[in-house]
């Protein structure tokens, strides 16, 4: 029988003696031990002591109502990147970066508790981080070093918290899954090189907003129902959790496709999700599992930034239905 690798020894096999790997590798490390931390208040839910107001509503940084979870989930992961070679973290919840190790020479932007709006259901929520290498002398300015393409990125990643806690993860190496076992209190290596099946019968989206999208959006939708009978030639099945991190783990594990287009309400115009903070890590994460991600024109991984808390309309997961959705545009 095959002993399963555990993170730290992927980490550490991967690192080598190449100094910049070794600086990630802690990195992720800290952050999957921050994500432990999270698992446990998410478990605990609002039996944690100051944490009773689960359904908290005061706005973060991006403009969306900020839970208490919200709050200790970034403090506990800025608490585990301190000693990290991490300069700054930018988080969804903070409206400026977070200043952290003055030598540091990497950036990292996460949104520390993805699906919050979720965690009053028992539905599973997670943590979606960024890494982008950092040089002091090559940015005038710390937000510039969030401020960059998608192809930056050198690892990223996402941990669910569910009936498991799992990592996914990529360091532009393919895609890998761990699992936390909980009884050596390790995360596991349990998938390797995961890949995207390119073609799909299952999207992911809120059919209850049909009325305010835009035209293809709306074309593409009356297809996928018309089913056999209509262009596609096939019957779709729906599937939508509304936790970015349930819908993605769904996609990794038998495909399909996220979709969260821009529409008609206030507020919505240019797309609702963050582009640093949800869109990059999930197109890196995605292109590397040998699927897609788009926002209807343009791929993910080459948008410029234009502002740290950027939103924008996210389409990811199997190839072909991927580009199937671009085609409407």
């Amino acid at each position: 029988m095959s002993v399963a690798v555990s993170l730290k020894t992927y980490l550490t096999d991967w690192a080598g003696s190449d100094a910049s790997r070794q600086a990630v590798a802690a990195t992720v490390t800290a952050i999957a031990e921050a994500g432990l931390g999270i698992a446990d208040l998410v478990a605990r839910g609002p039996l944690e002591e100051g944490l009773a107001n689960i359904r908290g509503v005061d706005p973060n940084a991006g403009g969306d109502a900020q839970k208490e979870l919200d709050v200790v989930a970034e403090e506990l992961i800025r608490e585990k990147l301190l000693p990290t070679p991490t300069a700054f973290l930018a988080s969804e919840e903070s409206e400026e970066l977070i200043p952290l190790n003055p030598e540091g020479r990497l950036v990292v932007a996460v949104d520390p508790l993805d699906g919050s709006s979720n965690i009053d259901t028992n539905v599973s929520v997670g943590t979606i981080y960024s890494i982008m290498p950092y040089d002091a002398s090559a940015f005038s300015k710390p937000e510039d070093a969030v401020m960059r393409p998608g192809s930056a990125q050198v690892a990223a990643g996402f941990l669910a918290y569910g009936p498991a806690t799992i990592l996914v993860a990529t360091f532009g190496e393919g895609t890998q899954v761990f699992v936390h076992d909980r009884r050596t209190g390790e995360f596991l290596l349990a998938r390797t090189d995961v890949e995207i099946p390119a073609e799909t019968k299952e999207y992911g989206i809120n059919q209850s907003n049909v009325r305010h999208w835009d035209a293809p959006m709306q074309r593409y939708l009356a297809d996928c129902l018309a089913g056999k009978e209509g262009p596609r030639g096939k019957d779709f099945n729906m599937r939508w959790v509304g936790s970015m991190v349930a819908d993605a783990f769904r996609i990794f594990t038998r495909g399909g496709v996220y979709v969260y287009p821009r529409d008609k309400r206030k507020g919505y115009d240019n797309g609702r999700l963050r582009l640093i903070y949800e869109a990059f890590p999930l197109a890196f994460l995605v292109e590397q599992a040998k699927g897609a991600a788009t926002d209807g024109t343009t791929r993910i991984l080459d948008i410029q930034p234009h502002h740290i808390h950027q939103r924008i309309p996210l389409v990811f997961g199997s190839k072909a239905e991927v580009e199937a959705i671009a085609s409407y545009y």
